[in-house]
Formats: C-alpha cells, structure tokens, sequence
C-alpha cells in the first residue's frame, strides 16, 4: 500500500518529463533542417553567381569576337545537318543505324578556322582510308584461315597496326599526321570487331566510308561558305599587331626611362611572364609570346586556297613568320629597356637629362619605323623609295656621339690610364690627327680601364612579402646614402656607387642604340615578304600644281 503512490508518483513524474524531451529532441531536429537549409541555399546562391560571372564572360567574349559567336552557330548547323541521317528511311538501313559516324566526323573535324579543317579533314581521310583498305584485306584473311584461326589473325593484325601506326607518330616529321595516325587504329580495329560480328566486313567499310565522307562534306560546305574564318587572315593580322604594340612599348620605356619612372613594387606576375595590367610589359609580352600562336596559324594557312586578299597560290605565309621572328629579335632590346626601368640600380635624374634629347630622339624615330612597317603589312605595301632607317640611324649616331663627349659621366674617369698618364693620352691625339688610326665614333673612354680597384658585391633578393608583390620600395644597389662628411663612408664606397648607378645609364643608351642597329634585320625581312608576296606599290602624294 505504501509502494503505490510511489510508483504513482514515478509514472507521473515520467509523464512530465516526456514533453520535456520531445521539446528538446525537436529543437535540436530545427536546429539541424536550419543549418541544412542555410547550407544548401549558399550553395544554391553561390552557383548562382558562377553562372551569373560565366554567362557575363561568355557575352562579353561575344562581344569582343563575334566569329567566336559565328563558329558555333556553324558547328551547331553541320550537327543538325548530318543528324537527319537518322531519320533515313530508305532500303539501306545500314545508313540510318551507322549515322553516328557522320555525327562524330563532323564533331572531330569541324575547326575554327578553314585551314584547320582541311588539316583534320586530311588526316581523317587518310586514316579511315588506309584503314578500311587494310581491314578488307586483312578480313579476307582471317576468313580463309577460318574457325580460331580467323580469330588469331584478327588479333595479330590489330597488334601489329598498332604498334606500327603508334611507333611512326612519335617522328617529328610525322606530327602533323597524328591525328590521322589515331583514326587509322581507331578505324581499323572498330572495323574489324564489327565485320566480325556481323560476318559483313565488306558491308561494314563501304558503309562508314560513306559516312564519314557525308560528315566531311557537309564540314566542307558549312565551313567554306558560310562567313568562313581564314587561318592566314589571322596571322596576317598578328603580324601587323606585333609592330604597333612593340612600338607602343618602345616609346613608353624611353619616356618612362626619362621620367624617372620607379615601380612601388615589382609585380610578381612579371617576373613570371605573366599578364599584368602594364601597356609597356605587355606589349613586348604580346610579340614574344605569339611564336606559337605564329607556328599554328602558318601550319593552317599553307592548307587554304586562294582567298580575299591573298589571291596567289603558294602564299609565302613563312616569310610572315620569318618577318615576325626578326621583329621579336627587336622586342628583346625593349625588354632589357624595360628591365633598367625595373632593375636596382638605377642613374641619377640630372645624369639622364643630359642625354634626354638623344635618347628621345632615338626612341621616337624607332617607334615611327615600327608603325610604317607595320602599317604596309597591314596594307599589303611596298616601302616606299629612300631609306627608312635613316632617321633612326642618324639619331642613333648622334646618341653615339653625345656619349662620346661625355663618356666622363658613364665612368669613374679617375681611373682611367690616360687619366693618369698624360702621355698616352698626347700620344693617342697625335694619332688621331695625323690620320693613322681611325676612331670613327669611338672615344678615348675606350681606352684601358683600371677596373681591378672595384670589388662590387651581388645583392641578394629580399624575401617574399606577398603572392603578388616580390620586392618592397625600389632601393637602389647598394642603398642610396647621402654622402655627407658626418657620414664615415669611406671616397672608395662612394665612387664605387656613382660609378654602378652610371653605367645603367650607360646599358639604356647601348641597349637603345643596338635596337636601332635591329631593325635594319627587321627591314630586309619585310623587302623579302613584299616581293614574294607581291605588295602593292607604294602610293606616291603627287604635289598639286
């Protein structure tokens, strides 16, 4: 009688606790569906704003390049063009089965440009037909000896042209047939597991060789005359841009060179050759990197017919890439005219004003050479009669002899030999007078120099501070200290430093005057490409009378 309340009392309390607990697990339960919910509708945004970035990219690619655009409305009209070979429903129902075929010959062989179709359409041609070729003969076989043997030999043959067709793409001068290497064994072996299955080899070539042919032609037709897009159109172009860019680069570097201009920070991306948003980096960056870009345009361009403006057969489109080759010759001269404007040790301001007007002078002249020859590549024109390096090569003559006169501040004329002994330096007048040597615009800074006294030490990079930047503020090589009495330097230190910081001056103007030197590569180039190509004659402004 006792124990009862309290059992009572125990299931009561028990009673009382389940809401308790329910309320608790049903928490924790919201809890949980709350944080899902939160997690999927990040996701959910996040996608949403990648999609959102790409289709703004992909409009602004339109935009930018409307043959991009163009391109895939073609793919997508040759696709559907060969897919209605679905729908086949003729006697031959081999053709409706197999259309797969076409469809994929058109996906594999439609390209960008004309003469990468023809490439592919090419090789594609080749190796299906080399294949079929060899698989007809091979089936015979395989039929003749019979039973396990049939199958034997069909193994033995797909090993064996493998192997070859696999062996002979590794030649360099196979590369360009390598696709068709890979559709000859593709080819091959489907063939021949498929003729084995349905006992119709002869059946199963004649079949896919038709189809593939109706792929190639509908590739062909779509891609030739409607709006077609020309490999050599492209280079010809990329050639032409290379000039404006690299003079774009040259007269940026010889006016920031002037300026003073110093970079806060180097930017990592540039000493990695990457892109960086700097016009003076890339446009030397442009012409150095489009060797490639070149080499593949003038792979596809041989292939082309006649077209447009290039109405000659056997275009000499390898002249544009030799033109583009004497032109990146050039562009490395502005990238080391770019690396003084970068690099530690750096020339006094007053030093660079006295040479200003030279080094002006050449850079302007040389950047007006790049413009004019790269306008008559894009005109299709011959130079017109004169010299038109002979602006640049006068300025470069009067740099020289700027330099010449005052040799005293690129080096520590103190210890120069002549310097130091009056009579050699009598001696080397003498000669000059009389005639006996010829200096020509050579100095007597060409003299001996006692160089031995200077013990410079290499600077060591200081470390990473950031993904994007590698160096803090531009300091100078050694740091620039004022040179005062109450410093303690010692005179040696010191001449030491003015002598480092003026031969940079001295590499700009070297480096400027061997750019200038260049171009006369550069010229002969483009004569060469004008003849072959038979440029137009220059039109010649007749003074009205």
């Amino acid at each position: 009688m006792k124990m009862a309340p309290f059992r009572h009392n125990y299931v009561e309390s028990g009673k009382e606790w389940q809401p308790l607990l329910g309320g608790l697990s049903g928490d924790v339960e919201q809890a949980g569906k709350c944080k899902y919910l939160n997690l999927l509708s990040e996701k959910i945004s996040k996608s949403l704003n990648d999609f959102q970035d790409f289709a703004v990219r992909a409009w602004e690619m339109g935009r930018s390049d409307p043959k991009k655009v163009i391109f895939a409305i073609k793919m997508g009209l040759a696709l559907s063009i060969v897919s209605l070979l679905i729908f086949w429903k003729g006697s031959n129902e081999d053709i409706s089965q197999y259309s797969i075929w076409a469809i994929l010959t058109v996906i594999v062989m439609f390209e960008y440009s004309i003469g990468a179709t023809f490439i592919k359409g090419f090789n594609r041609v080749l190796g299906t037909i080399c294949a079929g070729i060899l698989a007809f003969f091979c089936a015979e076989l395989s039929m003749l000896a019979g039973g396990q043997g049939e199958e034997v030999l069909i193994v033995a043959s797909i090993f064996i042209a493998g192997f070859f067709s696999s062996y002979l793409k590794l030649y360099p001068t196979m590369a360009p047939y390598e696709y068709g290497f890979r559709v000859f064994i593709l080819t091959y072996c489907i063939l021949m597991v498929a003729g084995n299955r349905t006992r119709e080899y002869t059946t199963a070539v004649l079949t896919r060789l038709v189809l593939i042919a109706v792929g190639a032609g509908v590739c062909f037709v779509v891609n030739l005359f409607i709006y077609p897009i020309w490999a050599g159109d492209a280079l010809h172009s990329l050639v032409a841009k290379n000039f404006m860019d690299l003079a774009v680069s040259l007269e940026g570097c010889v006016n920031g060179y002037l300026k003073c201009v110093e970079y806060e920070r180097v930017p990592s991306k540039i000493l990695t050759f990457q892109a960086y948003d700097d016009p003076l980096y890339n446009g030397y960056r442009s012409v150095l990197e489009s060797t490639r870009r070149e080499d593949s345009l003038f792979g596809f361009a041989i292939w082309e017919p006649p077209h447009g403006r290039f109405r000659m057969f056997n275009y000499p489109w390898k002249n544009y890439v030799k033109l583009s080759g004497a032109l990146r010759h050039s562009a490395f001269m502005v990238m080391a005219l770019h690396g003084c404007i970068l690099s530690e040790i750096q020339a006094p301001a007053e030093r660079r004003q006295v040479f200003r007007s030279e080094l002006q002078r050449v850079g302007a002249e040389g950047a007006n050479v790049l413009r004019e020859l790269g306008s008559k590549v894009d005109k299709m024109e011959k130079l017109s009669p004169g010299d038109i390096l002979k602006e640049v090569h006068e300025a470069a003559e009067q740099l020289q002899k700027k330099i010449d006169q005052r040799s005293y501040l690129l080096v520590n004329s103190e210890s120069w030999e002549i310097a130091r002994d009056p009579q050699v330096f009598q001696e080397l007048e003498n000669l000059k007078e009389n005639g006996n040597i010829k200096l020509g615009f050579k100095s007597a800074s060409e003299a001996v120099l006692d160089l031995r006294s200077l013990t410079l030490s290499t600077p060591s990079l200081p470390p990473k501070d950031s993904q994007d930047n590698l160096f803090a503020k531009q300091a100078s090589w050694p740091s620039r200290p004022s040179f005062n009495a109450d410093t303690g330097i010692e005179e040696s230190e010191r001449r030491t430093y003015e002598s480092a910081s003026a031969l940079s001056l001295a590499m700009f103007a070297s480096l400027l005057i061997e750019f200038s030197a260049r171009l006369q590569n550069v010229v002969e180039s483009f004569e060469e490409l004008s003849e072959k190509a038979n440029f137009a004659e220059p039109i010649m402004n007749s003074a009205i009378v």
